[in-house]
C-alpha cells in the first residue's frame, strides 16, 4: 500500500548523485576507493570519536563490535530487552548469551537501577541502546561497568545526533556503532559504523571486516575476519549525507516540536527529553492507553493515509529468546507505544494535518 505520509522516507536532494556518479565514471564501486575514507573522517569530525571504521549495515557494525572487545562463547552481554532484534542477535553471533533489563519508565532506555543484578562472573560488556534517539544514563553505566571492569558498547543505530551532558553518543563507551539504513537519520541506503577512541580496537575492528587481512601483507590473512565491509558508492552518498546533517538534525526537531504543540489537548504521552541529553528525534513515538487502543489508531490513520509502526516487541517475548522472565515495562511500551510519520521535510501543515486525524479518533 502507498501511503501519503510514510512513517519515513531519506532526506535527498543534495550531492548524493554527483558523487555517485563519480563512484561510476572512476570504476571505483566496491570497497575501495576515496569516498570510504572520506566518509570516515568526516563522521568522526562529526561526533568527534577518534576513529570511525565503516561497514555493511548497522547489524554487522554490532558484530564487529563484540568481536574486537573479544566477546564469545560463554560470554554475557546485558542488554535491554526493549530494543530492535540486531542489537540482540549480534550478541547471539559471537556465541555469548544475551542478558535481558528492562526499561526506565521515564527515558524508555535501560534500566540502570536494574543492570548491577543482572551481572555474573560471565559478564563481558552492557550494551547501552539509545532508543529512538535519546541516550541512556551513560554516567550510571560508565560507573557500573568501571566497578565490574566490564565494557561498555553504546549502540547509537537511531541516534546521530543525540547528545548525553553535552557529548555526543557513541564516546563514552570502548566502542560504539552506528547505521544507516534507509529510514536512519542520514542514510547510505545500506551502512553502519564502528567508532572507537581506541586505535587498537580500531585496527582491529578494521581486519575483522575485510576477512582477517594482516597488517602489511597482502593477501595473508592471520585472524577470522568477514566481508564486513562498506561499498565506495554508499560511502559516497554518506558524505553528501553528512553535508546536510545538521540541516536534516533541526527539522527533525522542529517536526517534534511540531507535534508536541498539536497534541496537547490529545489523551496521549510521547517521548520527552529527560534531564541534559538532546533527544534527536530518530521516530516522533506516542503511547496510547492500551493495545487495543493502539490498534484501532493505526487502522484509523492507515485508512486515510497514514503510515505507522508499533515500538519494538521486547525481544525476550520473542521464541528464540524467550526467558520466561517478565519485564513490565518494556512489555507495557512494547504493546502501546506507536511511530508516526517523522521524516524531515514533513511540513507543519502535514503534522496538522495527521494530529488533526488523532484528535478525530478520539473525539
Amino acid at each position: 500500500m502507498s501511503y501519503k505520509y510514510p512513517v519515513y522516507q531519506p532526506y535527498l536532494g543534495g550531492n548524493e548523485k554527483k558523487y555517485v556518479g563519480e563512484c561510476l565514471d572512476s570504476t571505483w564501486i566496491s570497497s575501495k576507493g576515496k569516498f570510504i575514507q572520506k566518509f570516515e573522517d568526516n563522521f568522526s569530525a562529526f561526533t568527534g570519536i577518534k576513529n570511525s571504521v565503516a561497514v555493511a549495515n548497522g547489524t554487522v557494525a554490532l558484530h564487529v563490535a563484540l568481536l574486537a572487545l573479544g566477546i564469545g562463547k560463554n560470554d554475557e552481554v546485558i542488554v535491554p530487552t526493549f530494543t530492535y532484534i540486531a542489537s540482540v542477535n549480534a550478541i547471539y553471533y559471537t556465541g555469548a548469551k544475551p542478558v535481558f533489563v528492562d526499561s526506565d519508565e521515564d527515558t524508555w532506555q535501560i534500566d540502570t537501577n536494574k543492570i548491577e543484578e543482572k551481572i555474573s562472573q560471565k559478564t563481558k560488556a552492557i550494551m547501552a541502546v539509545h532508543i529512538y534517539g535519546h541516550p541512556c544514563e551513560m554516567d550510571k553505566i560508565i560507573k557500573i561497568a568501571r566497578k565490574h571492569k566490564i565494557f561498555v558498547v553504546e549502540d547509537c543505530a537511531e541516534a546521530i545526533g543525540t547528545y548525553y551532558k553535552g557529548k555526543h553518543v557513541g564516546t563514552m563507551g570502548e566502542i560504539s556503532t552506528f547505521s544507516f539504513f534507509g529510514n536512519k537519520t542520514i542514510t547510505t541506503g545500506e551502512g553502519g559504523m564502528v567508532c572507537t577512541n581506541d586505535d587498537k580496537i580500531a585496527d582491529l575492528s578494521t581486519r575483522i571486516k575485510g576477512q582477517g587481512l594482516a597488517k602489511d601483507q597482502e593477501y595473508f590473512h592471520d585472524i577470522i575476519g568477514y566481508n564486513y565491509r562498506m561499498t565506495n558508492i554508499c560511502a559516497a552518498i554518506g558524505c553528501a549525507q553528512l553535508e546536510k546533517i545538521d540541516d536534516i538534525l533541526l527539522k527533525k526537531r522542529n517536526v517534534a516540536q511540531c507535534y508536541i504543540d498539536n497534541l496537547q489537548s490529545i489523551p496521549i504521552e510521547y517521548h520527552k527529553e529527560i534531564e541534559n541529553v538532546k533527544h534527536s528525534y530518530w521516530m516522533f513515538t506516542i503511547l496510547v492507553a492500551s493495545e487495543n487502543e493502539r490498534t484501532k489508531l493505526r487502522s484509523y490513520l492507515k485508512k486515510n493515509g497514514i503510515e505507522t509502526r508499533p515500538t519494538f516487541h521486547p525481544v525476550h517475548t520473542m521464541p528464540m529468546y524467550n526467558t520466561g522472565e517478565k519485564f513490565n515495562i518494556a512489555e507495557n511500551l512494547g504493546s502501546r507505544g506507536i511511530n508516526l510519520p517523522s521524516y524531515p521535510d514533513l511540513s507543519e501543515a502535514d503534522i496538522k494535518f495527521i494530529t488533526g486525524k488523532i484528535k478525530e479518533f478520539y473525539e
